[in-house]
């Protein structure tokens, strides 16, 4: 029976690397073994940053809640606590853009949590 040589198949996982680390830089994009370590760690890292980016839009959503809700004369903690004793269901994402495009609105959402609050 005739020999194989694993030469295809290591030149075709070699290049399935590579082809994942074009853009980095110096020795990470040409060579496999520096390439290799690279993109395992850039995987795992990228698994990491999708959870992280949900963390960092929240964060975003109450501040520019925050700043809005002091604005009209309310801090963030008791106008969501307000929003709660009022039965007000709307998720942190909607309340940021009300916050960002209809002033008028948010105001009024204000009212009724101060209104409930006190």
């Amino acid at each position: 029976m005739a020999r194989i040589k694993g030469g295809m198949n290591a030149k075709r996982k070699h290049n399935k690397v590579l082809k994942l680390a074009k853009g980095y830089r110096g020795a990470r994009s040409n060579q496999y073994r520096v390439a290799k370590q690279s993109v395992m760690r850039a995987l795992c890292s990228s698994f990491a940053g999708r959870k992280e980016r949900k963390r960092q839009f929240r964060q975003l959503w109450i501040a520019r809640i925050n700043a809005a809700a002091r604005m009209n004369g309310i801090s963030y903690s008791r106008f969501m606590y307000g929003l709660k004793l009022a039965e007000i269901d709307i998720n942190r994402k909607m309340l940021a853009e009300m916050a960002v495009n209809d002033a008028e609105g948010f105001a009024t959402l204000v009212d009724v949590a101060k209104s409930k609050i006190a």
